[in-house]
């Protein structure tokens, strides 16, 4: 008799610090996971971690993971067997291990414990500016006071904590999908050569790393997704031999389907045929995703290459401050007297900042919400009678902005009419946080596994050495003449690009990502010719400081734009409403296309609306 195959459920149950807490409940209480994944970091996050570890030597991980959400598990983990592995520490990874301790104390649990070390290098600072290291993008050198220095660790040491024993890993800053991979390495065995299998396991872990996302969360055809307030929360089938399954509780809102998952795929990635993860370089064209029931997609076809020799380091320094006002103005010609007041507020301020001998502001930011200044050129609103004005600003020095701060309120009685809204009273001066990413070999991070009763140096895979820049330039379309004629003969209509494609966008520093997923094969040499990289540009051209480069992934049916120097700095650097990119993808699916006037009945498709 054939024994049939192990499979694992691994279930992710957060995508950020601040997810709900229903997500980990969901998956212990009816997912019936071997393990539970817990996302909690990003670059943002752990700008906010720092913040907090300034005011508190105890503070500066993911607090929510102890006093919520294991507060309220710890008792049903424990009887369950449920294995837990989370990025929860943050830049204090000791200090959360201490805390969950309590926790468990205080619930007569006992469960072994591992904290992954090695990533915080803050203390080799001056080591690492001997070395010469410098900003990824900019080529700067390292700043004189980092707040933080972390680098993205791997799965190989949470493997090395699962093999030792631990039911609860937590980590500092590791690579999201790390969380995945390490679990499937523990359990299966896949060698540190086993590149195919390593790129599957990883982007299991990257559909599970933003929680709902991948099950209906943020889908570009929301209005047909049923339950989002029981959303589901994702799971990994896996067996073992690369090809996986994602699926989500049964009873749960929520969908999840290939364009759902294929979305969440899209998320955040740069190049799709070099993905590149400290244990392996993911290459996603080829990738394909099958229904399988409901609820249920079948994900095959990723390939792997070695890695490169390389970990990616994020660093973080204080570079000034900033403040943020947000109020509301109402009325005929809202938004003219929002930017009047914008522009009153601004000259004001700088003539007080020049009579006490200070600088001018470093930068300033005016958005008026609701009359779609984020659409730059591509706006459409003609004359709103209700906006929110966002008015931000930079300044190397904090007295500056408390003036700025000061002289937001007076325009109620001496500026423009129709001004209300203060529900946030006074913007709050406080300090940007900027990220500084750059490279280091693999050799001088110096890792460990440490549990209550001892430390295990972790013997890390040899480095690898692929070479992204071996990879041809992409096709991207730039300066195409435009559309083939078989799409240009007969009449045309025109429709919004959401009628042809889903889309989904996020953020990596300063640059943003919009993958744009076509909803038939037929499509797709049609978007191919019209989407290049140059209309994506152009499109984008109001914010743009940078190039974009399009690639494609022809098992999805789907091309990824990275837009270059397009956030304003990106995270807690930038001032804008949207410094992360997130609302890009649509957007974007909001760009008019012509199209052949047939493909309206063949397709079902909807013509634009014309603007009010």
């Amino acid at each position: 008799m054939t024994m049939a195959a192990k499979t694992i459920r691994i279930g992710g149950g957060a995508a950020f610090w601040g997810d709900t807490e229903t997500g980990p409940e969901q998956l212990v209480r009816q997912g019936k996971v071997d393990y539970l994944v817990l996302d909690y970091l990003a670059e943002i996050t752990m700008a906010i971690l720092v913040r907090a570890r300034a005011k508190s030597p105890e503070l500066g991980y993911a607090r929510d993971f102890v006093t919520v959400v294991m507060a309220g598990l710890i008792k049903e983990i424990a009887a369950q067997g449920t294995r837990v592995i989370t990025n929860a520490g943050g830049i204090n990874p000791i200090a959360c291990r201490a805390a969950l301790e309590e926790v468990m104390r205080a619930a007569g649990v006992h469960l072994k414990v591992a904290v992954v070390l090695g990533d915080d290098l803050l203390p080799r600072s001056a080591e690492l500016r001997g070395i010469g290291v410098t900003e990824m993008d900019s080529g700067e050198p390292l700043p004189e006071a980092p707040t933080s220095i972390n680098a993205y660790l791997g799965a190989r040491p949470i493997a090395a904590a699962l093999a030792d024993g631990a039911q609860i890993v937590i980590t500092g800053r590791c690579v999201d999908s790390a969380l995945t991979l390490g679990a499937l390495i523990h359990e299966f065995g896949w060698a540190e050569d086993a590149y195919d299998l390593l790129a599957a396991g990883s982007l299991a872990g990257h559909l599970l790393e933003c929680g709902a996302q991948a099950t209906g969360g943020i889908f570009t055809d929301w209005e047909r997704v049923e339950g989002y307030e029981n959303i589901g929360f994702p799971i990994v089938e896996a067996s073992g031999g690369g090809d996986f399954i994602i699926t989500k509780p049964d009873g749960t809102g929520g969908e999840v389907t290939p364009a759902t998952v294929g979305e969440q795929l899209l998320y955040e990635i740069g190049d799709p045929r070099a993905y590149l993860l400290p244990d392996v370089t993911c290459d996603f064209t080829a990738v394909t995703m099958t229904q399988q029931g409901r609820d249920r997609v079948a994900v095959s076809g990723t390939r792997g290459r070695p890695p490169t020799d390389s970990y990616k380091v994020c660093a973080t320094y204080i570079d000034g401050w900033r403040a943020t006002a947000v109020v509301m103005l109402g009325g005929g010609r809202a938004a003219d007297k929002a930017r009047k007041m914008a522009e009153v507020i601004l000259a004001k301020t700088r003539g007080m900042f020049a009579d006490r001998g200070l600088l001018d502001y470093s930068e300033t930011s005016v958005e008026v919400l609701g009359a779609e200044d984020t659409y730059g050129a591509n706006a459409r609103v003609a004359s709103p009678r209700e906006v929110m004005l966002k008015l931000a600003a930079r300044h190397p020095e904090k007295s500056a902005l408390e003036i700025f701060a000061r002289e937001i309120a007076p325009a109620a009685s001496g500026m423009v009419p129709g001004l209300t809204g203060f529900f946030a009273g006074r913007p709050q001066v406080i300090p940007v946080v900027r990220v500084f990413s750059f490279l280091v070999d693999k050799g001088l991070p110096q890792v460990t596994v440490e549990s209550a009763d001892r430390e295990i140096p972790v013997a890390l895979p040899a480095p690898g050495g692929f070479d992204p820049a071996s990879l041809p330039l992409p096709d991207t379309g730039a300066g195409a003449e435009g559309l083939p004629e078989k799409f240009l003969e007969g009449p045309r209509v025109t429709v919004p690009l959401v009628e042809l494609a889903w889309g989904r966008s996020g953020d990596k520093g300063d640059h943003a990502n919009i993958g744009v997923m076509a909803r038939r094969a037929e499509f797709v040499p049609f978007l191919r010719a019209a989407l290049t990289a140059d209309v994506v540009g152009g499109y984008f051209r109001h914010i743009l400081k940078g190039r974009v480069v399009r690639y494609e992934l022809p098992g999805l049916n789907a091309f990824n734009f990275m837009l270059h120097n397009v956030l304003g700095g990106g995270g807690t650097a930038s001032l804008r409403m949207d410094p992360q990119g997130k609302a890009f993808a649509q957007m974007l699916l909001d760009m008019p296309l012509e199209v052949p006037a047939e493909w309206i009945h063949r397709y079902d498709l909807a013509p634009l609306a014309k603007a009010g």
